[in-house]
């Protein structure tokens, strides 16, 4: 077994995959809750390591009019009640590199946005906390290109990273993903998420919203851990046709449990 490190006590490693899930947005703090509290269920009894997201702020929005979350002055106070009350890590994305040192003492795990992947002074900022990274990488970027925001946060300090993969861009409003990009993304030495949400979005696509095909969010998720993932991230709802954001791409909560114990059943197998 190797151990890649741990965030917050969870043991990442090879043995077993890991599980980053939660709603696109905060939406409400009984609704986080609700997620949270059987995400976390779901997790413990089928022994999967779990970090529970949810975004304060998701800045890089298609349309003026969509909804951002409650920001980082309401936002980071229900993610730290999540993670005392649930005693489960937390994940969340920044945007900016002021907002590095803000969100450190309460989150688990700093997310980059891929589309900002690139953005040499938020990685930095990053890594200067010293919490673990989760790297999205780009739609434009290839899988060899994410090394270098690896050396990029190396150079500071950021020895916690793992990376994402979510898609590439495939002409207008649609994402492909090539999965020789997970192996590829692996010879960094850092542990790879495959995205089975977002790679099912169709950007922009909806009357300026991201539209999505979310049947296909099984297929995507399994084919990554066929293809040696060592994590899969999952946005989550109880009814994705009501969430405020990224709803035609998110799994039914209630889809969940099925999911993760073929998942399993795949990643022992392999």
């Amino acid at each position: 077994m190797k151990t890649f490190f741990k965030v917050d006590g969870l043991e990442i490693a090879d043995d077993k995959f890991f599980l980053i899930a939660g709603p696109c947005v905060i939406e409400d703090e009984a609704l986080t809750r609700e997620i949270a509290a059987e995400a976390k269920k779901i997790t413990a009894e089928l022994g999967i390591p779990y970090i529970f997201k949810a975004s304060f702020d998701k800045a890089n929005r298609s349309s003026a009019n969509s909804a951002r979350g409650p920001g980082i002055e309401k936002g980071l106070p229900v993610l730290e009640r999540i993670k005392s009350g649930y005693g489960l890590p937390v994940l969340s994305d920044i945007h900016e590199p002021w907002q590095a040192e803000k969100v450190a003492p309460v989150l688990s795990v700093i997310q980059i946005p891929a589309f900002l992947s690139r953005q040499t002074d938020l990685l930095l900022a990053a890594a200067r906390t010293g919490l673990p990274l989760n790297i999205k990488k780009s739609q434009m970027m290839s899988p060899a290109d994410i090394q270098l925001a690896v050396d990029k946060v190396s150079a500071e300090g950021g020895q916690r990273v793992m990376l994402t993969e979510r898609g590439t861009f495939f002409g207008y409003n649609n994402l492909v993903v090539d999965f020789r990009s997970i192996p590829l993304m692996k010879e960094s030495g850092c542990p790879v998420v495959m995205d089975a949400t977002h790679a099912v979005q169709r950007p922009s696509a909806s009357g300026g919203v991201s539209g999505g095909e979310p049947r296909f969010i099984p297929l995507m998720a399994q084919a990554g851990i066929v293809a040696g993932a060592n994590g899969v991230f999952l946005e989550i709802h109880p009814e994705p046709s009501k969430a405020l954001s990224d709803g035609l791409n998110s799994l039914p909560l209630r889809d969940l449990r099925a999911l993760l114990i073929r998942l399993q059943k795949l990643y022992n197998l392999i």
